[in-house]
């Protein structure tokens, strides 16, 4: 349970998660037609994985791009279902239209080995990490 509530309502997420709406911040822009596509994001020692539901759509439906050098964006679209003029809805749950997600990468990692796949509606995106650079240290006598 937060300890602090979300500034837009949603009991699920405070301020201060990554994953929540900020107007302030474009790292987390989401389209209103998906707003709901759940991202997963971990960080392993070798690199940040990014996991998307992204049920029913075809990889072509999906784009994974690189902006402005660090900033990780993960967008679709889904097409709305052809209606048949002798067809009678009684229920529409599923979402239609486009999504965009976007997450400020940090420093240390490899843009160009990122690496994206898609199995059974899940799309997962490898970003590896530099390895973190030893410091050569060096003692000095003290001399007196």
């Amino acid at each position: 349970m937060a300890m602090i509530p979300s500034l837009f309502g949603n009991n699920n997420t405070t301020i201060f998660d990554p994953f929540s709406f900020n107007m302030f911040d474009p790292s987390t822009e989401t389209s209103a037609a998906i707003s709901n596509t759940r991202i997963d994001w971990k960080e392993t020692p070798e690199a940040h994985i990014f996991k998307a539901d992204v049920p029913g759509l075809k990889k072509e439906e999906v784009k994974v791009q690189v902006e402005e050098g660090k900033v990780l964006r993960i967008s679709g679209e889904r097409s709305v279902e052809k209606e048949d003029k002798n067809d009678t809805w009684h229920r529409t749950e599923r979402s239609s239209g486009k999504f965009t997600r976007r997450f400020r990468l940090p420093e240390n990692v490899k843009m160009d080995q990122i690496k994206a796949t898609m199995e059974n509606g899940v799309l997962c995106v490898v970003v590896p990490k530099e390895e973190e650079k030893k410091r050569d240290v060096k003692n000095i006598e003290i001399c007196g």
